[in-house]
């Protein structure tokens, strides 16, 4: 039997591009518990001033996210944004047709902004182009973002906000390509309510960015030819397009789940083929980027969604319970990121609380970090700086869907600024450790910080407010001599390790 091993070269110079910090984003919806009795619960005991759990923002404050998404999602496609601004008292109650609940509007576009404001991220807004249009976006982009002198932006100071948000990226709808989006448009009509809506916006104010839906899925019948469309209608006024994918282990088969990398891998290529496609068809200078502006795991809930009683407040929807498993496979998905850091500048985790996200709370009680918040914090604290090639050799498995699945992941990140390196490794081998040997010669003068963790005997272990079941740990194991660092790589493993000129 052949005695399993890895080997990785990284060199300083082999570099895919700088990493946008915006590819550690996230997501708030108006759905289930995301907002309220998430972010937002007034009666708690860590309620701040303005009713935000304070428990909550500290632990968004730890994943350092840089951007969230916001309000919506499928909710945005029949969403009115004056509802939620002017005082609380005089805000409507409407029927939330996407998600079949009652929207209070007890949180709109001023405390979204404040909120994000504590955690320390920028807002990405999205408007309504299900139900609405041009006429919306641009007054909303309007009341956030014109200093004063106008209706808009003059009912904005007298809610209280002299200055404007000057929020800079922009969701032109959202998933418009799905028949269940409120306002399902063709490839051609969106792509022409997209450019006109853009057009209109960018003269309100020519400093925002735009993004254009993509697919909600690969498996789309439409896909890609609704990207095709929607850029040749739109290309002048875009700067991405939105791809959208969640994954799922519904046959209880780990080895083909921890193999659905491949699956985002390809999506992001033929998304990067059709955008360049029509780069050359125009004969453009401009090329569009990538925001992968949805993705997760997400199936644990969908059988409890069923069950739920339409037209209630803030019911649980979407509430995955995530294994380990679960965990390994967000890994992956980062690290795919990074490969495709030259092109891929924005992303945000669905969600961020309660929704099929890595923080959870209970009403009225605790929150807790759920197996996936590792991961997405680790890549997000240490993955900041430049993406380096990883020159991989592992070996390879075949699974149900897939063929020649390497077991080991690997991507790097070489922050110059602060003369350090970060690797990102996941081993997919459910039964096996992989010793790895991976060449650093090119940093001379770097030692080994740490070599971070995360590893269970029980792929379906989930974390609970009451025991933290799947947690970060040092792997003591490592040793780097010589320029080359040979690293124990323990089965079914997510690591982190981290590299500094003259650490010790």
């Amino acid at each position: 039997m052949t005695k399993l091993k890895a080997t990785l070269t990284l060199d300083k110079n082999y570099q895919i591009d700088k990493v946008d910090d915006r590819i550690y984003g996230s997501f708030i919806e108006h759905l289930g518990r995301a907002v309220y009795g998430g972010i937002y619960e007034p009666g708690h005991p860590e309620a701040d001033e303005q009713g935000f759990r304070k428990d909550v923002i500290e632990l968004v404050k730890e994943l350092n996210v840089p951007i969230i998404r916001y309000p919506g999602g499928n909710m945005v496609s029949a969403y009115n944004w004056e509802d939620g601004i002017g005082p609380k008292e005089e805000r409507p109650r409407r029927l939330e047709l996407a998600w079949r609940t009652i929207e209070t509007n007890e949180v709109g576009t001023n405390e979204f902004v404040d909120w994000a404001k504590k955690v320390g991220a920028e807002v990405m807004m999205a408007v309504n182009l299900g139900t609405r249009g041009i006429d919306a976006a641009r007054n909303l982009l309007e009341y956030t973002n014109h200093p004063g002198g106008t209706y808009w932006s003059d009912l904005r100071r007298s809610h209280g906000y002299e200055e404007p948000h000057n929020i800079k990226t922009w969701c032109l709808g959202n998933e418009m390509d799905g028949p269940w989006q409120i306002g399902h448009k063709t490839a051609y009509e969106y792509g022409r309510i997209a450019n006109e809506t853009g057009k209109a916006m960018k003269l309100v104010d020519p400093t925002i960015e735009l993004v254009a839906c993509g697919s909600s899925s690969s498996e789309m019948p439409t896909f890609p030819e609704y990207e095709a469309t929607t850029l040749d209608l739109a290309y002048d006024q875009i700067d991405y397009i939105s791809l959208h994918q969640y994954y799922g282990n519904r046959s209880n088969d780990t080895p083909n789940f921890l193999a659905k990398n491949l699956t985002m891998d390809h999506f992001i290529k033929s998304v990067i083929a059709t955008c360049d496609y029509i780069k050359a068809k125009r004969r453009s200078k401009k090329t569009i980027k990538l925001s992968f502006d949805e993705w997760n795991v997400w199936y644990h809930s969908n059988d409890a969604d069923k069950q739920i009683e339409p037209w209630t407040i803030a019911p649980p929807q979407l509430e995955d319970h995530y294994n380990f498993e679960d965990a390994l496979l967000i890994g992956s998905l980062l690290i795919t990121f990074l490969k495709h850091a030259d092109r891929v500048k924005m992303a945000a985790m669905a969600q961020l609380v309660n929704v099929i996200a890595p923080i959870m709370t209970e009403n009225e009680g605790r929150s807790w970090k759920q197996t996936i918040f590792y991961p997405y914090m680790h890549a997000s604290v240490y993955g900041r700086g430049i993406s380096l090639k990883p020159i991989l050799s592992s070996p390879k498995y075949d699974s149900r869907e897939f063929t020649d699945v390497p077991y080991i992941d690997a991507g790097a990140v070489y922050n110059e600024e602060n003369e350090e390196v970060t690797i990102f490794l996941v081993n997919k081998h459910l039964e096996s450790a992989m010793p790895m040997d991976i060449d650093l010669r090119s940093f001379e003068g770097y030692e080994l910080v740490e070599h971070i963790e995360l590893v269970s005997d029980d792929l379906k272990a989930v974390n609970t407010a009451d025991h933290q079941a799947v947690a970060p740990q040092q792997n003591t194991h490592s040793k780097l001599d010589g320029g080359i660092l040979t690293a124990h790589l323990s089965k079914a493993s997510w690591n982190v390790i981290r590299l500094r000129k003259g650490a010790n």
